[in-house]
């Protein structure tokens, strides 16, 4: 008797990593510029001096964080073969959602002997934690490459900023030598930076701009020429998701994710060819999975508010000042047996965070003495979308 998977061939796919979100290319297209100048900001390490910090922005899916590791992996190859390069340690950390105690530890524990104790996860301070961490960089000596993934996310990021690009001209490391790389979505990310630690950084900034349709069809017809079958995916296909992204936000993973799942609608429609047709059916499919996502990021709180302003949405209340919003926020976290935020300035600060994240449209309204100045927000979302999501997270949290 066959099994339910006996009649699934890879009649499409040839390797369809390829077209994954963690898949790294050996060549990164397109990025030629960010690259040359990333080059030349790396290049002290080729001679043993002490390397440059280096700041990349750019929103998400333009390539900062591959070619950063290409660029690592080509430093390492060099760096072996050159005589006055240093012995070349990078650190690679991704900041989302962490403390700059949890960062500096998990860069102690990762410089420790293996048969050291871990360092611990509470009972000492941050400056212990630093300490510990000269301590085991001067171990081992070298040049170290700290980089440091979505690091607009990471608290307190002052402290981390001007504690290590400090290190070496202070005297906390002497043996060693430390560059730090940091990798930001936030284009505004240094002017939030305090004035101390912009003028100790003295990084070199690389910005990835978005791409353009041009670009995106080059990237994605070489992905597809390794990801399908020979002759499978049509140029009309490849032709509408860069067309779709460039249109979008410029964004080679949003690009990557329509080809992926066009030929998956292909492949499940019994079609032995993707073209531009399952393109569109897959682009409802890629940005409503991505939003699931960035719904799923967000705070409860966050969560509730999003599924407020779809309530609102769709009884057409918007845009609602915040007050409004406020007591709407209540009756809806009370449906969900949560309790609500208890002042004005929380929702006002949530739902500022939201409109910063591209969840929401903000109004600027000024009535003048008599009304004053403030705030309306309406959602830049389809709220039936939102509201479906909503359903979807509390049904897995309470089935």
């Amino acid at each position: 008797m066959a099994g339910p998977f006996s009649d699934i061939d890879r009649s499409i796919f040839a390797a369809k990593k390829i077209l994954s979100e963690d898949y790294q290319p050996d060549q990164i297209l397109e990025r030629d510029e960010e690259i040359d100048e990333y080059r030349h900001a790396l290049e002290d390490v080729l001679f043993g001096r002490t390397p440059q910090n280096i700041m990349l922005y750019g929103r998400t899916g333009l390539g900062k964080t591959a070619v950063t590791k290409y660029m690592m992996d080509a430093l390492r190859k060099e760096v072996a073969e050159r005589p006055d390069a240093d012995t070349l340690f990078v650190h690679e950390l991704n900041c989302n959602k962490k403390t700059v105690y949890t960062v500096v530890r998990t860069l102690v524990n990762d410089l420790l002997p293996e048969t050291a104790s871990k360092f611990p996860k509470r009972g000492l301070s941050t400056a212990d934690a630093f300490e510990e961490l000269y301590n085991q960089l001067d171990r081992h000596g070298g040049t170290h490459l700290i980089v440091f993934d979505e690091i607009d996310h990471l608290d307190d990021i002052d402290t981390l900023l001007y504690e290590l690009p400090r290190a070496k001209s202070i005297g906390h490391i002497t043996d060693s030598k430390v560059g730090v790389i940091g990798i930001s979505n936030n284009y505004t990310f240094r002017q939030e930076l305090s004035p101390k630690v912009k003028d100790t950084l003295m990084e070199t900034e690389i910005s990835f701009r978005p791409y353009n349709a041009s670009e995106l069809r080059t990237i994605l017809a070489d992905r597809a020429n390794h990801a399908f079958v020979d002759g499978v995916c049509d140029d009309s296909a490849v032709a509408r998701a860069a067309a779709i992204a460039a249109k979008d936000r410029g964004n080679a993973r949003q690009a990557i994710d329509l080809l992926r799942v066009g030929g998956e609608v292909a492949k499940r429609q019994d079609d032995d060819q993707v073209d531009d047709s399952h393109i569109i059916e897959a682009q409802e499919l890629v940005q409503r999975g991505r939003l699931r996502n960035r719904i799923r990021d967000q705070t409860q709180h966050a969560q509730l508010l999003l599924e407020t302003l779809a309530y609102l949405e769709e009884q057409n209340e918007t845009p609602a000042r915040s007050k409004t919003i406020k007591t709407r926020y209540e009756t809806v976290a009370d449906s969900h047996a949560v309790d609500p935020l208890t002042t004005l300035k929380s929702i006002q600060n949530h739902l500022s965070d939201l409109h910063m994240l591209g969840f929401l449209q903000r109004t600027d309204r000024n009535r003048g003495e008599s009304g004053g100045r403030y705030y309306e927000y309406s959602l830049d979302l389809d709220p039936d979308v939102v509201l479906d999501i909503r359903r979807e997270i509390e049904t897995e949290r309470d089935p």
